[in-house]
């Protein structure tokens, strides 16, 4: 049975989607299972999540729907195509969602139809634990910048290399068929600049709603992906450990410890001990025992 570990584990790699209730801009990701569901949503002020199972899904489905006789399974299915078209962007006109703040808690209501009945659906969210919200959000978010940054690293070096390549060309005495096409050679302290007075202040002011891209949210399963490859080989790297230690203990016990009287020499040889140290033991000496003749009829 997939338990609250491994879906949340499978939320992991989802990507967060920017969605929008109302006039409010929000951030969310959600995974759906035939075990329950975990949410997480949140407006970059705070997080909030809920983690529901089978068995409390089928209770808050008979209280919000009593006129709907469905398996859990469907009932969580039927969440599933609601909420995901939602997270892609796509959203249906039969399906309507609203968002309902209060200190502390976040209620998402959902209101559609399932078999020709009225369908209704709430959300209940607690804030985030801080374990959480770092490793769904800013572990991830500090891996991508560092990945881009090295991306930029790279596109500046292959920049430098084609200005040098297109000198060469023009020192051998190459020349453009079209002038248009002409650039100016890579500068990589006046893009910084200019990046930052032009670019920057369009990007800050463009709303937290955008903060997820389709591209960011490909790098970030792409990161996230690789968090949970690493995590899977410490724990398998931490139970080989394990199982090796358990292996040298049980076929390698320890000696039990002496008893007192082995500690403890007899009086007689202490006096061997201290009165003629350097002696050397004598070897018995093995005496031969005379062999017994054998006859034809012994």
């Amino acid at each position: 049975m997939e338990g609250s570990e491994e879906l949340e584990s499978s939320l992991l790699t989802q990507p967060w989607a920017s969605v929008c209730f109302g006039e409010s801009a929000f951030l969310a990701k959600a995974c759906f299972r035939d075990t329950g569901y975990i949410l997480l949503i949140s407006n970059l002020s705070s997080v909030w999540y809920e983690s529901a199972n089978a068995e409390a899904v089928g209770q808050r489905s008979k209280e919000l729907n009593k006129r709907l006789m469905v398996h859990v399974s469907s009932f969580l299915q039927r969440l599933s195509n609601l909420m995901c078209p939602l997270l892609a962007g796509q959203l249906d006109a039969a399906t309507s969602f609203s968002c309902h703040l209060t200190a502390g808690s976040l209620s998402l209501h959902v209101k559609s139809d399932l078999s020709g009945l009225p369908f209704y659906w709430d959300f209940h969210c607690c804030p985030a634990p801080v374990e959480m919200v770092c490793r769904h959000l800013v572990r991830p978010l500090i891996r991508m910048s560092l990945a881009l940054q090295y991306q930029v690293q790279e596109l500046t070096s292959l920049l430098l290399q084609k200005d040098a390549e297109i000198e060469d060309y023009r020192e051998s005495g190459a020349t453009l068929s079209r002038d248009r096409l002409r650039t100016e050679p890579f500068q990589e302290e006046t893009f910084q600049q200019n990046f930052m007075a032009e670019s920057l202040p369009e990007i800050c002011n463009a709303g937290e709603g955008q903060a997820f891209a389709s591209a960011l949210r490909q790098l970030y399963t792409a990161v996230t992906h690789q968090e949970t490859k690493q995590a899977r080989k410490r724990q398998r790297s931490g139970d080989g450990e394990g199982s090796t230690r358990t292996a040298e203990t049980t076929g390698h016990p320890s000696p039990p410890p002496p008893s007192q009287e082995d500690e403890t020499p007899s009086s007689s040889e202490r006096t061997t001990t201290v009165s003629s140290p350097v002696q050397k033991p004598r070897l018995p000496v093995a005496k031969t025992k005379p062999k017994k003749a054998k006859g034809l009829f012994s």
